[in-house]
C-alpha cells in the first residue's frame, strides 16, 4: 500500500509540474488586459464582447487567458496518465480530466481520471497477442479500454454523487439565504465551501449560488463567495514572499508568487498545487476562507451594484474597509498557518530530495 501511495504521489506531482506552466501563461494573459483596462476605468472587459476597437481587443485577449485556466484539470488528468501509462495514456487522461471540468468535479476528479488511464494503460501493455496483433492493441484495444473505463468510473459512477453534492449544497445555501440566516454565519460557510475543493462541486456550489442572487439584485452573497476566492490564492502569495525561499520548492516558490496575479484576479485554481502538494490544506482553506467572508459581513460590507470579483471587487464595495479586511484576514491565516502543517519542498519523509524523471523542469528567469 505504502509502494502505491508513493507511486501516486510522483504521479500527482507529475501532473502539477505540467499544469503550472499552463495556469501561470493563463493568469498572466488574464491579468494583463484587465490591468490595462482598469488603468482606463473599466474593471469588466465583458463589457466590451460585442463592440469594437481597443477594449474589445483586450476583451479577446483575457479571454484566451480564461481557456488556459479553463484547461488546468485537463492537463492534470493527461499528464498524471503519461506518468503512469506513458503516451498511450495521454488521451484518456485529457478526455478524463476535460470531463471533470465539464461535470464540476475539479481536480479531484481529474486526479481520479488520470490514475484509472494510467492504471487501464498498464494493464493493457500486458495482453499478449500474436505479434501481426500488436498494432490493433496500441491503435483500438487500448484506446478503447482507457477512454472507456474513464468514461465508466468518471463519467457515470463518479459523476452522479458528486453533482448531488453540489445541488444540494446549492439548495441549502438557498434556503439559508432565503430564511435570513444570520449573515455573518451564512458569510463563514459560503467562505468556507469556495476553499473545500477549489473549483470542484463544493466551491461551485457556492459560487453558482453567488451568482445566482446577483442576477436576482441580491449582491452580499456573491461578495461573500469573492472574497474567499480572492483571498485563498492571495494567502499563497504572501505565504512565499513572507517564509524563506528555502522552505519551498523552485516550482512552488514560482508559482507561489504568481499567485499575486492569481489572487488580484480571482483564481482560486492558483492554490491547487499546494493542496495537492498537502491535502491537509484544505482545512486551512476553509478556515482562512471563513474567517475572511465572516469578518465581512461583521463589519458590513455591501453593494449596491454588481460586484466584481478579486481585489477589482474594492471598486465596487460599498465598505471598502470591510472588503479588504475580509481579503487580509484570509490571506494572512493561510500564509501564516499552511507552512506550519505543511513541506512545500522536495524532500521526502527521509529528508532525501524527490526527483521524478517524469517532471519538468522550470527555468524561470
Amino acid at each position: 500500500m505504502k509502494r502505491i501511495l508513493k507511486e501516486w504521489e510522483g504521479a500527482i506531482m507529475s501532473g502539477i509540474s505540467y499544469m503550472i506552466p499552463t495556469v501561470i501563461g493563463g493568469a498572466l494573459i488574464v491579468g494583463i488586459p484587465q490591468l490595462i483596462g482598469m488603468c482606463f476605468g473599466y474593471g469588466d472587459l465583458s463589457k466590451f464582447a460585442k463592440s469594437t476597437g481597443f477594449f474589445h481587443m483586450l476583451y479577446q485577449i483575457n479571454s484566451v487567458g480564461w481557456i488556459g485556466i479553463g484547461l488546468v484539470n485537463l492537463v492534470i488528468g493527461g499528464y498524471i496518465a503519461y506518468a503512469l501509462g506513458d503516451k498511450a495514456a495521454l488521451g484518456a487522461g485529457f478526455i478524463g480530466g476535460q470531463l471533470a471540468t465539464n461535470n464540476n468535479l475539479g481536480f479531484l476528479g481529474a486526479i481520479a481520471a488520470g490514475l484509472i488511464a494510467g492504471y487501464v494503460t498498464r494493464w493493457c501493455k500486458k495482453i499478449k497477442v500474436p505479434e501481426k496483433w500488436n498494432s490493433a492493441i496500441e491503435l483500438i484495444v487500448m484506446p478503447l479500454l482507457t477512454v472507456g473505463a474513464v468514461a465508466v468510473f468518471v463519467g457515470v459512477i463518479l459523476t452522479p454523487p458528486l453533482a448531488w453534492i453540489n445541488s444540494g449544497l446549492t439548495a441549502w445555501v438557498k434556503y439559508m439565504i432565503n430564511q435570513k440566516t444570520n449573515a455573518i454565519l451564512l458569510a463563514a460557510i459560503m467562505g468556507g465551501m469556495i476553499g473545500v475543493d477549489l473549483g470542484g462541486p463544493v466551491n461551485k456550489a457556492a459560487w453558482g449560488v453567488g451568482n445566482f442572487f446577483m442576477i436576482e439584485g441580491i449582491y452580499k452573497p456573491c461578495l461573500y463567495t469573492n472574497i474567499a476566492i480572492c483571498a485563498i490564492p492571495m494567502g499563497y502569495a504572501i505565504m512565499s514572499f513572507m517564509w524563506p525561499k528555502k522552505r519551498f520548492s523552485a516550482e512552488l516558490l514560482e508559482m507561489g508568487h504568481n499567485n499575486l496575479i492569481m489572487g488580484t484576479f480571482g483564481i482560486t485554481e492558483g492554490a491547487i498545487p499546494f493542496m495537492m502538494k498537502a491535502p491537509q490544506l484544505i482545512i486551512v482553506n476553509v478556515i482562512g476562507g471563513a474567517l475572511g467572508s465572516a469578518t465581512a459581513a461583521f463589519l458590513g460590507v455591501g453593494s449596491h451594484v454588481p460586484p466584481l470579483g478579486g481585489l477589482p471587487g474594492i471598486l465596487t464595495a460599498d465598505n471598502v474597509f470591510a472588503y479588504i479586511a475580509g481579503i487580509l484576514v484570509c490571506a494572512l491565516f493561510i500564509a501564516v498557518v499552511a507552512p506550519l502543517i505543511a513541506d512545500f519542498t522536495d524532500k521526502d519523509a527521509t529528508g532525501e530530495e524527490n526527483v521524478n524523471e517524469d517532471d519538468i523542469q522550470l527555468n524561470i528567469q
